[in-house]
């Protein structure tokens, strides 16, 4: 490990602000540099605790780019702390290239625990949660179909994250391919003062989301194939 500089991984709220570590916020603080997916959105959350430092975008178009020069600034002894607009970042979110370049470069990744909406929702399911993996978003056109027949026989309880402007037809395409029976919950705005999670088989998921139109970032929790 390099003594110079670290990486620090930050988690930020879902949702209530409240959701913030003391630690989060000291580290944030103390970084020479702050790497945000969004700086509008993160400038909100910085003005909110009064962490006034340098910021520096770093979201899914560029990060290519900025890794290298990330890498320098480390080596040279800064400390870099990174977030992204909700969560942890490297899940369903940038941050795994620089985490790897770093891992590559010897230098210190600490990656603070915190906020990150699976686990709220996965708990608050009802579904078993003692074995589970995780499959983010699915693809949007190509493969999707293949992905979801993949998961026919997944014996884990699946979790998804999902647009409500895609969830009616994630439901109905998930009760295709493994049946309408199958148990699931619906976790939307985690952590926010709507915050709602409505349980029932995909095929009255999808009628109630059919009728009642989503709103917010979603979770989607399925129980897997039976023993």
């Amino acid at each position: 490990m390099s003594d110079s500089g670290k990486l620090y991984v930050v988690p930020t709220p879902v949702g209530n602000l409240e959701d913030m570590t003391f630690r989060a916020i000291r580290v944030l603080k103390e970084a020479d540099l702050i790497l945000a997916e969004d700086t509008r959105t993160s400038g909100i959350l910085l003005k909110h605790f009064e962490i006034k430092n340098a910021m520096q975008s770093h979201h899914k178009f560029n990060e290519h780019k900025t890794v290298e020069s990330v890498i320098t600034r480390i080596k040279a002894g800064e400390t870099v702390a990174l977030i992204s607009d909700a969560g942890t970042p490297g899940i369903s979110d940038p941050g795994f290239l620089l985490v790897r370049e770093c891992a590559r470069n010897g230098i210190e990744v600490q990656c603070l625990p915190g906020s990150t909406a699976f686990v709220p929702a996965i708990v608050a399911s009802g579904l078993p949660d003692d074995r589970f993996c995780f499959e983010g978003f699915l693809p949007q056109k190509k493969g999707r179909m293949t992905r979801l027949q993949a998961l026919a026989d997944e014996k884990r309880t699946m979790i998804f994250y999902e647009s409500p402007y895609r969830l009616v037809k994630t439901l109905t395409q998930l009760a295709e391919c493994l049946g309408g029976e199958r148990q699931a919950s619906v976790s939307r705005e985690i952590s926010k003062i709507h915050e709602e999670t409505v349980r029932g088989t995909l095929t009255e998921l999808a009628e109630h989301f059919t009728a009642n139109e989503p709103r917010g970032e979603i979770v989607l929790v399925v129980a897997g194939a039976d023993e």
